[in-house]
């Protein structure tokens, strides 16, 4: 009798795929609600409704008529809510307004409107 080497398969089965637990993970993570903030646009006396209009319509997709609203409730309130979004959104969302300019209506428009974010409690 010849002693041959004894070679061995191990056959390792699993019930998942490997990657199978980073795909939980990214679920997990996409599946967190984040926290949400309010993108809030301050009153100045510098700024027109028609400047408050043209501005929501082109940064936020609203139509004339929500924009006149948002003038209104700005003007006789001192703020409005433009958006509830994420962090980052709402970030993204205040800069524009900052860098939207001045208004070309009121000669003595100095430049933006002012907007912060603050987190929905």
């Amino acid at each position: 009798m010849s002693q041959e080497p004894a070679v061995l398969d191990e056959v390792v089965v699993t019930s998942e795929p490997e990657n199978a637990t980073r795909q939980e993970q990214q679920r997990d993570r996409k599946s967190k609600p984040q926290p949400r903030y309010n993108v809030i646009l301050w009153d100045d006396p510098d700024h027109s409704y028609e400047y408050v209009v043209k501005m929501v319509k082109q940064l936020f997709r609203a139509t004339k008529e929500r924009g006149f609203q948002i003038a209104k409730e700005v003007d006789s309130s001192g703020r409005a809510i433009l958006l509830t979004t994420t962090r980052e959104h709402a970030e993204l969302k205040r800069d524009q307004i900052h860098a939207f300019g001045k208004d070309q209506y009121i000669t003595r428009c100095q430049g933006s409107m002012s907007a912060t974010i603050e987190p929905i409690e």
